[in-house]
């Protein structure tokens, strides 16, 4: 099963790093997605690999949205 998850960012270049973090680990770049008006990140992810998204996102300060 498929799980969103969102994140936050403050700037910019927080989406675009967590975007190339998300990439090395294997995410598909079709599953993520950067709203930058509304200043989020979603990740479409199996629900299994939620932790290791989460730690990205801690990793580059993203708060929850």
């Amino acid at each position: 099963m498929n799980k969103t998850l969102n994140g936050h960012f403050d700037k910019p270049e927080q989406a675009k790093n967590t975007r190339e973090d998300l990439i090395a680990v294997g995410i598909p770049q079709d599953k993520i997605f950067i709203d930058e008006h509304h200043q989020l990140i979603k990740v479409i992810i199996p629900e299994e690999e939620t932790r290791q998204i989460e730690e990205i996102f801690e990793r580059h300060q993203l708060g929850k949205a």
